[in-house]
Order: structure tokens, then C-alpha cells, then sequence
């Protein structure tokens, strides 16, 4: 039953405010408005200063990142993003969760849930640990994996929730490009049909021996006429027909920059790639000089490899956005459980790249004398 809106709004900061907020996320548009920004994410941090509620929005361009102190500032910060004429709100606290959709007619419609169990106790300064899919759930028995990857699997299902739009439904082809043992694979089909979605998901990796293990984990599970699982190079891997969301979990190296570029070959509308290793980029800064004022960058090892990272995924991000894709570099999950943390997620926008980001990524790659391995496959 649609709701009064300004009621459901006052709900909706409660929840904002409250101490055990794990999540939110407002999206999307009002019939007939625009609000100034495309996305707004809240989520508690905990910095050396204390407690910060920390408020992430992106312009369709660029994301920007704020952390606010609680009580006033947060409470003036809540009240900014509630005057956006945002079209749907996702709240997660350790008791409940609510999903607002703003009608046509400027009501409000209203799905409150209880959490579906007790909120752990925090150890120390440790905030409570609030599973999208619980540790304990019946599929970990079957397909295994240690804390740390259920922990980096549950941050990968995270970031795709900010990702996909509440609303989403109808069918929902998925593609996980450099699966292995399939962890992601699974516990994102389990999650996503739980959001009540129709997914079909594909499992890629070059070995035949994996893919025989997954494909009768599937079968066990009764998943096989949803999950397959294909033995492929991911650049030429058969996925037909084409996904809608392309996942990458920790390919390595260059095997990163081509699931972007099959992606972007697929004209994907979501793509999430957290990336591994980044040797193309550092040893083509190793075997030439660095361009001058940039010499100390460069000069120790140590400092170049790192550098080498941050240019890596910098170029993903521009090179995605050439290519008709809002692109952002994010942190999804803390450096404590795995040091290659950071996430590329994009959504496609279709839109044509300006003269100004193209001159931006060529006077970037041509300073520094390199030629990214993603711009090698996306000319191809």
C-alpha cells in the first residue's frame, strides 16, 4: 500500500541515524526531477578520530568521499541527501532493513523487513560483522573456502548490491570471468536469487579440471540448469548468449584488462573487477626513464611497483569511460583480510567520451611512454 512520502522519509532517516546502520544507498530519480547527484552511499566507519558516518556520492563522473561525525553534522548531511529527489532508498541497520520506492504519483511505497538474526556482539572497537550471506549458510558446507575468502566474498557481494539497481528485475545473465573454484560464482547466485531476481550465471576458467569440479558442485546443489561452467581463456571463452553483469574477482595481472575489455566487447551493463597483480604496467615503467619532474616516483623499486598499481587501474578507469562507461575505483573490502583491495566498478551509460577525456587519457599514457595492455585489446 503506497504511504504518505514525508513519513516514509522521517523512517527513512531514523534509520540513517541509527548507531547500528550497516549499509544504505539512495539511487535513481522522481518522475519529472533530477537530483544533483546520480548515487549517494552511507556506511559507519571507524577512523582514528572515532566513529564517522561516512557519505560516498558520485556526479555520474566522479566519486566524491566524505566522513562526518555524528550528531549534528551527520544529522545536517542526512537531511541534504533526503532533500534529493532520489527515486529509491536501501537502508540496512543490524535490526532491519527498508526499501523506499518513490511512485509516479509522489507516494511512497514501503518494504520493511526484520533482520534475520541477532546482530553479533563487537569485539573491542570492532563493529559488528553484518553478513549479506551468513558464514554459516548451508552452501559454504558444500562449496568450502576459508574466512578470509568467504569475508572477501561477502565485500565482492556488497559493492555489487550498491551496484545493481533496487528495482532490477526481469531476467539477469551473469558472467564470472576467471571463476576458479567458483566461490564468487555460487554465494553471487545464491544472494542474487534470494533478491528474488531470475539469474543465469556462467562460470569461466581456463582449466577443464575446474570446470569438472564446479559444474558437479552445481549439480549437488541443484543449480546445474542455472549455473554452468565453460573451460576457456577468458578472451575467448564461449558465453552465449551475452551477459548483462561481468564479475572478476583477483584475475591477475593483464587477465583483468581482458575481462574489461570482453565486457566492454559485450556491451555490459555492469562490470565489477577487483584486480590482482600489476606486472604489464611496471615493467614498461622499468625499462625506460621516467619522464622528468617524476624521477623520484620511479627511482626505488618499491615506490614504482606501487606507483605502477595506482597508474594500472587509473587507465582502466578512463579507458571505461572512452568506451561509454561511468567508471570508479573503490575499496571493497579493509586491507586486514587481502592487500589487492580495491574494486573497478562501471555501469554503462552509452554515452560518446568528450575530446576532453580523450585528450586526458593520451597526454597521461603518452608522458609516461606506456601503452596499457586493456588499450592493446580494446583496439584490437
Amino acid at each position: 500500500m503506497p504511504e504518505p512520502l514525508d513519513a516514509a522519509l522521517a523512517e527513512v532517516r531514523t534509520l540513517l541515524l541509527d548507531p547500528t546502520l550497516t549499509r544504505a544507498v539512495g539511487a535513481g530519480r522522481r518522475r519529472g526531477q533530477r537530483p544533483s547527484v546520480v548515487r549517494a552511499e552511507l556506511r559507519p566507519v571507524t577512523l582514528k578520530a572515532g566513529a564517522r558516518l561516512q557519505i560516498s556520492t558520485s556526479d555520474g563522473a566522479r566519486p566524491y568521499t566524505r566522513n562526518v561525525a555524528p550528531g549534528a553534522e551527520a544529522g545536517a548531511a542526512v537531511d541534504a541527501l533526503l532533500a534529493e529527489p532520489f527515486g529509491n532508498w536501501h537502508v540496512e541497520t543490524a535490526g532491519a532493513t527498508l526499501q523506499l520506492r518513490v511512485t509516479k504519483s509522489g507516494e511512497a511505497q514501503v518494504h520493511r523487513a526484520a533482520a534475520s538474526r541477532p546482530a553479533p556482539e563487537p569485539a573491542g572497537n570492532d563493529r559488528a560483522k553484518d553478513w549479506l550471506l551468513d558464514p554459516g549458510d548451508p552452501l559454504f558446507a558444500e562449496i568450502g573456502g576459508s574466512a578470509a575468502k568467504r569475508r572477501q566474498v561477502d565485500a565482492f557481494l556488497r559493492a555489487l548490491l550498491a551496484t545493481l539497481p533496487d528495482d532490477l528485475t526481469g531476467p539477469l545473465r551473469v558472467v564470472d570471468l576467471g571463476c576458479g573454484n567458483a566461490y564468487l560464482t555460487f554465494a553471487a547466485h545464491r544472494y542474487l536469487t534470494r533478491r528474488g531476481l531470475d539469474v543465469e550465471l556462467v562460470g569461466v576458467d581456463v582449466r577443464e579440471d575446474q570446470r569438472r569440479r564446479n559444474t558437479e558442485l552445481a549439480e549437488r546443489l541443484g543449480w546445474a540448469d542455472r549455473v554452468r561452467f565453460v573451460a576457456g581463456t577468458i578472451a575467448d571463452a564461449v558465453v552465449d548468449p551475452a551477459p548483462d553483469l561481468v564479475l572478476a574477482l583477483h584475475a591477475c595481472d593483464t587477465a583483468t584488462d581482458e575481462a574489461l575489455a570482453r565486457a566492454v566487447r559485450w556491451q555490459a551493463r555492469w562490470v565489477l573487477a577487483a584486480p590482482c597483480c600489476h606486472h604489464d604496467v611496471a615493467a614498461q615503467l622499468r625499462a625506460r626513464p621516467a619522464p622528468a619532474p617524476y624521477e623520484l616516483l620511479t627511482r626505488q623499486g618499491i615506490l614504482r611497483e606501487r606507483f605502477a598499481d595506482v597508474l594500472t587501474d587509473a587507465l582502466r578507469a578512463g579507458l571505461l569511460r572512452l568506451h561509454g562507461y561511468r567508471a570508479e575505483v573503490v575499496e571493497f573490502v579493509d586491507s586486514a583480510h587481502t592487500p589487492r583491495n580495491l574494486l573497478i566498478r562501471a555501469r554503462r551509460s552509452g554515452g560518446p567520451a568528450t575530446d576532453g577525456q580523450r585528450a586526458e587519457y593520451r597526454e597521461l599514457v603518452d608522458q609516461w611512454g606506456i601503452t596499457p595492455r586493456l588499450e592493446t585489446l580494446l583496439a584490437d
